[in-house]
């Protein structure tokens, strides 16, 4: 019942990679947001337990998708310096949802009692009441938000790229720093048009059997050219050890934590549980303030160390008073105490920045199949965690918290030594972190062509002022070629 869910988000965020592509990045939140309305009804709906297990599984599908297509939304839409901010502002809303979510369930579990006598009202509340937030996005994405300005670029909407550029940053199409960045965007779009020509040749007729060839030698490429599969083994392993970190295990399997702290009532251990959402709530707010000044990096070592400490101090607590929890009631308060600072270490770091790195390490072309294939491995591992924590506290709470600092503690040694830091990165500028190993010398100078070519160099002021630039920057200039002309 629990890991079906996060099955189902797992095939939603693998396959998402050519939707987005495909579709958009706006048209395809839209389509998340109706498959995850169509597994609320199936569960509202449910004759027996079938149909929750099939509701939950398309539910995931379109949690799967959400969870890949937001960070990368926000990720192309936000200007560097707040880039990151913006993504923990979506991981501080889903903190939010994860705690008024329990409070409901909490508070409806007492409709008609907990008897033979309770209310179908117990459960559908909290089941129907998803709809509400999946209506408002879906709404808002079509009403409100623009499409993705580099989307637009690759499908050749150069006008509307622009203009939506300037909508973004509140400001003139023929604003300075609004040039630049668009000629930025094309400027990487133009390069991967080249070497997109030079790698298959044999795929630029643009027919759908082409297009199907590039894409799924694209997704080969993922693991078969050296600087993008650094970026994926990035990618993966920091989904991986965001769930191995033992937090998920926590926010399903807390009731069954607490429990065996013997706390005293059903209502106690509850109250220790739904404190939970609490503190990963507010603490996601730092996330929001500070990832920006202080770099993905830093926070994730900090947040790493403090959540591995957690670890082994509960579990020295469960080594030294688990055969006599009722003489010891204090004890089984301080273990609670710091999963409650676990909690809180993961809230302001590896909750939104894990979400924010894999958003923003992978070059245009790519990077709606690599945040893709990142996610698929955060809701796979989840899958993984949901499936086979249960047993496990079963078998040794003790244990379950030394497997789960141990693997943390692997965390911070490979953040610290093969995560590079992306703050205040453009987009556009993440091929020079993975760039000298993974971009050939020939790359580099067909990149740094075209630049000259539609004029972003004298832009900035790196060369003197040309015809081809001034062709550029109106607009009447859109290939290489028409610049070369002009």
């Amino acid at each position: 019942m629990t890991s079906i869910l996060e099955l189902g988000a797992w095939l939603g965020t693998l396959f998402n990679g050519y939707l987005a592509d495909a579709v958009g990045r706006r048209v395809c939140a839209l389509i998340a947001c109706i498959v995850f309305i169509v597994g609320v009804i199936v569960q509202a709906c449910t004759q027996n337990k079938d149909y929750v297990f099939a509701g939950r599984f398309v539910t995931g599908l379109g949690v799967g998708s959400l969870s890949m297509i937001v960070p990368l939304y926000n990720a192309e839409l936000a200007p560097p310096e707040i880039r990151g901010s913006l993504v923990a502002v979506q991981q501080l809303a889903i903190t939010f949802g994860i705690m008024v979510s329990f409070w409901i369930g909490y508070g409806t579990n007492y409709i008609g009692g907990t008897g033979q006598g309770q209310s179908d009202a117990a459960w559908l509340v909290p089941v129907c009441i998803q709809l509400a937030p999946a209506l408002l996005l879906a709404a808002g994405m079509m009403l409100f938000m623009p499409q993705s300005p580099r989307h637009l670029m690759n499908r050749g909407r150069e006008k509307e790229c622009l203009e939506t550029l300037a909508k973004l940053r509140r400001a003139s199409p023929d604003d300075l720093l609004v040039r630049i960045e668009f000629l930025e965007v094309k400027a990487m779009r133009l390069f991967e048009i080249e070497t997109s020509a030079k790698k298959y040749p044999q795929w630029q007729d643009g027919s759908f059997k082409s297009r199907f060839m590039i894409g799924l030698s694209d997704y080969k490429s993922l693991v078969t050219n050296k600087s993008l599969f650094k970026r994926t083994i990035v990618a993966c392993l920091v989904m991986t050890f965001q769930q191995w970190n033992g937090i998920n295990a926590i926010n399903y399997y807390a009731p069954f934590i607490f429990k065996g702290f013997e706390l005293s009532g059903n209502t106690t251990s509850l109250l220790a549980t739904g404190v939970v959402g609490i503190i990963e709530f507010l603490f996601t707010i730092p996330a929001v303030l500070w990832v920006d000044r202080f770099g993905r990096k830093k926070i994730l070592l900090a947040g790493a160390i403090g959540m591995a400490s957690c670890h082994f101090i509960v579990a020295g607590i469960i080594g030294a008073y688990s055969s006599d929890w009722q003489s010891h009631r204090a004890a089984g308060w301080v273990a609670v105490a710091f999963v409650w600072i676990f909690i809180a270490n993961f809230a302001y770091s590896w909750g939104p920045c894990a979400w924010i790195v894999i958003s923003e390490i992978f070059p245009l072309s790519m990077r709606a199949k690599g945040v893709s294939f990142g996610g698929s491995a955060n809701w796979l591992n989840n899958f993984a965690v949901g499936i086979s924590t249960s047993p496990f506290i079963h078998t040794s709470n003790f244990g379950a918290f030394i497997f789960f600092g141990c693997i943390t503690l692997i965390a911070v040694v490979y953040v610290w030594f093969f995560v590079p830091e992306t703050k205040n990165r453009t987009l556009e500028e993440m091929d020079e972190l993975f760039g000298s190993t993974g971009m050939a010398a020939e790359d580099a100078i067909t990149k740094a062509r075209i630049e000259r070519e539609i004029g972003l160099l004298a832009l900035l002021g790196e060369e003197g002022e040309h015809e081809e630039e001034k062709a550029a920057i109106d607009g009447t200039a859109n290939t290489v070629e028409e610049v070369k002309s002009a």
